[in-house]
């Protein structure tokens, strides 16, 4: 058996029943995983020293095959639905033996690493996979512990991620072959028969959403978050493909994170020591922070080459319209390190509104934005799950309901205490169509919705005059620097301004049926922050 390392991981893949494998690779350099993966013929590496790979059948996550145990942690606080699927202990159980029995004879990678920036909440995590390049997204993607540090590290989590091992739909109480369970008193997720990758960075903000909240009493948030040179806090809430890490990586404002953060009493903090970035029609005209950190050690994933060269056509979605980049935090020129910063100051609530209807900034009030947070609309992007051929409206509470086991209202009731106690100013920023719906409108231009968040974070809307949709009731602006003053009001961008009322009550509609669910717990300044039909 050959050893990569002083350390012996062996007994720790014992204690996991991972026995007689091949070769254990325990914390490996991303440069050994990229020569691996080369090696293997499992990836290429792109003319900017970025390796290339294919997730195969799985270009995003299958949320339909998502599971956690039920028993009597998970109980009665899991809020079951369609995202938080229940199986029973025996069916983990069962599977848990089969996949670590998977790793008999073969290679396997092992990396510990750990979640949270604060080290007050952190979470030591071992990630065990059987693909060299899933471990360098570990290494990309969560935070990277000393080498005086791993001679003490203790595992709170496990992630085993098998791409290869298949469940029995028939046997194993799955719906297809490909799976992701997570056992919150085994503090183990299991993943087995898709190398999306994605779904080792998902499992690990799923439990995190469970235990900060309801262990620690810190707010988990699916957002990213950046600091101005005066210390001032800044985040962005939204789904992918809203341009959560594209409007984060902004030149003139340390990086906290792109994606994941938790806020405590004293300030946010990130779970992450890396950035998931979309790249589709990636350009470093338009994004170049993010353009710039394709190079050695990042990890791209389902993109298309010009023929006959190694450069990344960022604009061919023939895979998947999910493109991938992964790499860590430190190749953000201004990452703050370490990655924690103070009270937020200004929320930001990002939607694609693929109907057009929402203008492009908008002021709310509290109970406008306590609404706009469970409501969690925006528009699925094409290719980010599973089955998603085209953008279509979504409402997801909290905006990452696949990713929360708790109640929305129980994140809601946080978030709401902390905006009142900390006075934030909360805008609503739609990055998706003006002048119509998708197909018709255009996407506003990402220069227009830069220099609007620049206007709300530099304090120079803090005495513009604002006028209020008529069927969202939410505060316009009548003029931002940068930016047209026509399209501050969506209904000046379409042509048939009757079309747009119709399609606006259209969408209020959404809204109004999708929150009848929350309704019961909602209190009245929350309920009359519903739009007027």
């Amino acid at each position: 058996m050959q050893m990569s390392s002083v350390r012996n991981p062996v007994a720790d893949l014992r204690e996991l029943g991972i026995e007689n494998v091949s070769n254990v690779f325990y914390q490996l350099s991303p440069e050994k995983l990229v020569e691996q993966t080369l090696a293997k013929k499992q990836g290429v590496l792109a003319d900017t020293g970025a390796l290339a790979v294919n997730t195969g059948q799985f270009t995003g996550r299958s949320p339909k095959d998502k599971f956690i145990v039920k028993d009597d942690l998970t109980a009665d606080t899991v809020n079951w639905n369609d995202f938080n699927i229940p199986v029973s202990a025996e069916v983990f159980d069962n599977l848990y033996k089969k996949i670590t029995a998977y790793f008999t004879g073969k290679d396997v990678w092992v990396r510990d690493c750990y979640a949270c920036a604060d080290q007050d909440y952190r979470v030591n995590i071992k990630v065990v996979t059987e693909l060299p390049w899933s471990s360098l997204f570990a290494y990309n993607m969560f935070l990277r512990p000393t080498e005086e540090e791993l001679d003490y590290m203790h595992t709170d989590w496990t992630v085993i991620q098998a791409p290869g091992f298949l469940a029995d739909p028939a046997v194993d109480g799955t719906r297809q072959g490909n799976f992701s369970m997570v056992s919150f008193s085994r503090k183990t997720i299991i993943i087995g028969g898709s190398a999306y990758t994605g779904e080792i960075k998902k499992g690990i903000f799923t439990i995190l959403n469970y235990v900060l909240p309801h262990d620690k009493q810190v707010l988990s948030m699916h957002c990213s978050a950046n600091q101005g040179d005066d210390g001032d806090t800044a985040i962005f809430f939204g789904l992918s493909g809203t341009g959560k890490t594209t409007l984060s990586a902004d030149p003139s404002r340390k990086l906290i994170g792109d994606d994941e953060h938790g806020w405590t009493s004293t300030g946010v903090f990130n779970f992450e020591g890396g950035c998931y970035a979309k790249c589709i029609d990636l350009s470093e005209e338009k994004e170049p922070q993010i353009f710039r950190a394709v190079r050695p050690g990042a990890l791209l994933e389902n993109i298309q080459f010009f023929p006959g060269t190694n450069t990344v056509n960022y604009a061919d979605c023939a895979i998947t319209e999910n493109t991938r980049v992964s790499y860590p935090l430190t190749y953000i020129e201004n990452a703050l390190e370490p990655s924690i910063g103070g009270i937020p100051k200004n929320i930001f609530f990002l939607t694609c509104d693929a109907y057009g209807v929402l203008p492009p900034i908008s002021r709310l009030t509290p109970g406008q934005a306590m609404y706009q947070f469970i409501s969690g609309y925006t528009a699925k992007v094409a290719g980010t799950e599973a089955g998603v051929t085209e953008p279509k409206s979504t409402f997801s509470a909290c905006f990452g309901a696949p990713f929360i086991p708790l109640h929305p209202a129980q994140y809601a009731q946080m978030l709401g205490e902390k905006m009142r106690q900390h006075q934030v100013n909360v805008w609503l920023i739609n990055t998706g169509w003006t002048g119509g719906a998708y197909g018709t409108g255009n996407r506003i231009k990402l220069a227009y919705t830069r220099a609007m968040i620049a206007a709300a974070l530099k304090g120079l809307l803090d005495n513009a005059t604002f006028h209020h949709h008529p069927v969202f009731g939410v505060a316009m602006p009548d003029a931002c620097p940068g930016v047209p003053a026509e399209i501050l009001d969506p209904r000046n961008t379409w042509t048939d301004k009757a079309a747009y009322d119709e399609k606006a009550k259209d969408l209020a509609g959404q809204f109004i049926r999708n929150f009848e669910k929350y309704a019961a717990a909602a209190d009245a300044e929350i309920l009359a922050a519903a739009p007027k039909i």
